[in-house]
C-alpha cells in the first residue's frame, strides 16, 4: 500500500478515520431516513417538501454558526482525543432520543404534532455533536501527520465522509424506517469505541483562558481569522461551495420525486453517486498535486463543476416521465433513456467539487500555526455555516416565489463562477 493509504494501517490515523467516518454515517443516515419518510410519506405538495428539507438543513447547520467559537477553543486548549471521546459519547444519548421518535413516526403517533417536531431537535443535537467533532477531525491532522502526509490525510478523511453518507444513503433508502432508528444507536455505540483509540493530542501550549460568550468569542474568531487574506479567500472559496452543496441537497428529494416522478430508492442513488463523485475527486487531487498543499486545480475544478450542474439542468429540464402517472423505481429509472447523462452529469458535479475544496481544507490547516488549527477550522466553518443558511434560505425563499427545484440549479451555476474567482485570488495570493 502506497501513498496517503499507507495512513490506514497507522494507530495515529486510522482510530479517527473509522471514528470520523462513522459520525458521518450516523448524521446522515438519522438525517436521510427522516427526511425521505417525511417526503415520501407525510407530505404531497413540493412546496412543503421543499420547507422541510430546508428547514431540516438549516437545523443541523445552525449549531456550527453558533457554537464553532467555542468548540475551536476547546480543541485548541485541550486535548483533542478527550473531547473525541466525551462528543461520541454524547452521540450515543443523542441517537437513543432520535431513534425513538422515528419509531414513534413510523407507528403513526401524533407525527406531525409530536415526532416530527422532536425529531427535528435530535437532528439539531445532532449538529451540536458535529460542530464540537469538526474543528478536532481537521486540526489533528497536522499533529499526528507529517507535513507531506496532511493532505493526504485531508483527501482519505474527506474521502470517508462521504464514502459513509454513501453507505447510510443507500441504507436510508431501502430500509424501512423502525430498523434506521435502531442502525443509529448501534452505530454510536461502536464510534465510541473507536474513539477511545485515538491517540492523545495535548494543546501545543498551556492555554486555560475561554470566552464563553458565543456570540463575542464568534465575532473575535472570525475577525482575528478573516483579516489574513490568504484564509480569508480559502474560507470564502469553501463557504460558496457548501452554499451550493447545501442548496443542491435540498432540491434532490422533491426534485426525484415531483421532477423526475421516481421514488425515494432513487432519491438515495442521487445521493449516493453524489457521494461517490466526492469521495473520488477528494483522492484524485491529491495524486494530481503529489502531496503538495496548494490551490492550483480549484479554479478549473470549480468552472468544470459549474458546467456540469447546467448538464444536469437540462437533462431535468427536458426530463420525459411516464405518462400512466407510476413512480420510477430503481429499474425503472435506470431504463430511462436519459438516465446516463443525468447520472454523468451529477457524478462529474461531486468529483470536481472535491476536487476544488480538498485542498481548500488542507490549506487552512497547514498555513497556521499547529496551536491555532481548530480555531482557523472553527472560523471557516461558522462562515460556512452562515453562507449554508442563507442559501437554504434563498432556496426557500425562491420556492415560495413560484420558482420551481430545476430552475434553481441556474444559481448553483452561478454561484460556481464566484468560487472560481475567489479561487483563482487564493492561487495568486499563495505564488
Amino acid at each position: 500500500m502506497t501513498g496517503s493509504f499507507a495512513l490506514l494501517k497507522q494507530r495515529r490515523f486510522l482510530p479517527l478515520f473509522v471514528t470520523q467516518l462513522l459520525g458521518a454515517f450516523n448524521d446522515n443516515l438519522f438525517k436521510n431516513a427522516m427526511v425521505l419518510f417525511v417526503v415520501y410519506g407525510v407530505y404531497n405538495d413540493e412546496t412543503q417538501e421543499t420547507l422541510f428539507s430546508a428547514v431540516a438543513t438549516a437545523l443541523f447547520i445552525l449549531p456550527f454558526f453558533l457554537l464553532s467559537a467555542l468548540a475551536g477553543q476547546l480543541a485548541d486548549t485541550r486535548d483533542k482525543a478527550r473531547i473525541i471521546r466525551t462528543v461520541k459519547f454524547c452521540e450515543i444519548l443523542i441517537m437513543l432520543v432520535g431513534g425513538a421518535y422515528l419509531v414513534l413516526a413510523w407507528l403513526g403517533w401524533a407525527v406531525q404534532l409530536v415526532a416530527i417536531p422532536l425529531m427535528m431537535l435530535a437532528l439539531f443535537a445532532m449538529g451540536i455533536h458535529s460542530t464540537f467533532f469538526g474543528p478536532i477531525k481537521y486540526a489533528i491532522l497536522p499533529q499526528h501527520l507529517k507535513s507531506d502526509e496532511v493532505l493526504g490525510g485531508t483527501g482519505l478523511v474527506e474521502a470517508g465522509t462521504y464514502i459513509a453518507i454513501l453507505a447510510d444513503t443507500i441504507l436510508a433508502g431501502v430500509i424501512d424506517v423502525e430498523w434506521a432508528a435502531l442502525g443509529v444507536v448501534v452505530v454510536a455505540l461502536i464510534g465510541y469505541m473507536t474513539s477511545r483509540e485515538v491517540p492523545p493530542a495535548p494543546p501545543e501550549h498551556e492555554e486555560h483562558g475561554i470566552d464563553w460568550h458565543i456570540i463575542r468569542s464568534s465575532r473575535t474568531l472570525v475577525s482575528g481569522t478573516m483579516h489574513i487574506p490568504r484564509l480569508y479567500l480559502a474560507i470564502l472559496s469553501i463557504s460558496f461551495f457548501w452554499t451550493i452543496g447545501a442548496v443542491l441537497f435540498i432540491q434532490f428529494p422533491p426534485l426525484v420525486k415531483n421532477i423526475l416522478h421516481a421514488d425515494k430508492s432513487v432519491a438515495s442513488l442521487f445521493l449516493a453517486v453524489f457521494s461517490i463523485g466526492i469521495a473520488i475527486g477528494s483522492v484524485a487531487v491529491n495524486r494530481l498535486l503529489k502531496g503538495r498543499v496548494s490551490a492550483k486545480y480549484s479554479p478549473a475544478s470549480v468552472i468544470v463543476m459549474g458546467l456540469f450542474v447546467l448538464a444536469f439542468y437540462w437533462v431535468c429540464r427536458n426530463w420525459e416521465h411516464d405518462p400512466s402517472g407510476v413512480m420510477y423505481g430503481i429499474d425503472g429509472f435506470l431504463g430511462h433513456a436519459d438516465v446516463l447523462p443525468l447520472l454523468a452529469a451529477l457524478l462529474g458535479i461531486a468529483i470536481s467539487g472535491g476536487m476544488f475544496v480538498v485542498p481548500l481544507y488542507a490549506f487552512l490547516t497547514t498555513t497556521v500555526p499547529k496551536d491555532q488549527t481548530a480555531r482557523t477550522v472553527a472560523a471557516n466553518n461558522i462562515v460556512n455555516s452562515g453562507a449554508m443558511v442563507a442559501g437554504s434560505l434563498l432556496a426557500l425563499g425562491l420556492s415560495f416565489a413560484g420558482v420551481g427545484v430545476v430552475d434553481q440549479l441556474l444559481m448553483s451555476a452561478v454561484m460556481c463562477l464566484i468560487s472560481a474567482w475567489l479561487a483563482v485570488k487564493l492561487h495568486r495570493a499563495c505564488d
